[in-house]
């Protein structure tokens, strides 16, 4: 049997929690920010837990962490 392989742009990207969720950064914060109120850039910051739906899909690309 042989080792997986690790998407390593995924893994650069996301964080794993202690519990074994993932974190990722949230969509919005790159450009066009002068538009947006201070609140929601705040909001922006920190990452947030992905869906389950989409952890699922992800294990697969790391399956190692």
């Amino acid at each position: 049997m042989s080792k997986l392989k690790t998407v390593k742009g995924v893994q650069h990207r996301l964080k794993v929690t202690g519990r074994g969720k993932l974190l990722g950064f949230r969509a919005g914060r790159r450009h066009l920010l002068s538009g947006k109120r201070a609140k929601t850039k705040r909001g922006l910051r920190r990452p947030q837990t992905l869906a389950k739906v989409d952890t699922r899909k992800i294990r697969s690309l790391v399956p190692y962490a």
